[in-house]
């Protein structure tokens, strides 16, 4: 069991609405189905390796293109698995079918916001998923004491299934909420 911590967005926003991620979780007693899950994946497996071995031949080139790759296949194995997760594992969308035009404008419904980024800065949190997940056991991949996650070219987060789920900016948080 895990409490989770997440940041309300900071009041600057023109439509008035300051955004949790919180508020894409619907209450026990509302009557309807509701879907949260938690993932942590990678493609970043002999990845540093192949950086150190292009970075010793001094060919800067592949050894930047090996962590960009690896990174941005990272991001593409979260997103092909939250559409999993739409359309077989829970379903809600069986008939889901996105143009990549449509799949990079977040059309579907649900959301897969990444611990670290602007919706979830606080890379603390990662603490939990591990603790729930134990993905070093299962998969190698480990969490260092400041919450980086080896290998590098990991990813991990929430899926959240609200309809009104959305993508949103923490923005920069006030002493108050520091101290809080």
């Amino acid at each position: 069991f895990e409490t989770l911590n997440f940041l309300r967005n900071q009041p600057r926003r023109d439509d008035g609405i300051n955004w949790c991620t919180s508020d894409f979780v619907l209450p026990e007693d509302y009557g309807e189905k509701d879907y949260v899950g938690f993932f942590i994946v990678s493609t970043g497996f002999g990845s540093d390796e192949a950086y150190r071995y292009f970075a010793e031949k001094n060919d800067d080139y592949r050894a930047i293109m090996v962590r960009v790759l690896a990174d941005r296949l990272a991001e593409a194995l979260a997103e092909r698995l939250h559409e999993e997760v739409r359309t077989n594992y829970w379903g809600y969308c069986p008939n889901e079918e996105l143009s990549l035009e449509g799949m990079l404008k977040e059309a579907y419904q649900g959301v897969r916001p990444a611990i670290g980024y602007p919706s979830l800065p606080d890379h603390s949190e990662k603490t939990k998923l591990f603790n729930l997940l134990d993905p070093e056991k299962k998969s190698g991949i480990a969490l260092t004491e400041s919450h980086m996650m080896i290998p590098a070219a990991s990813v991990s987060g929430y899926y959240f299934y609200h309809p009104h789920s959305k993508y949103f900016d923490v923005g920069k948080i006030g002493k108050d909420q520091l101290k809080d």
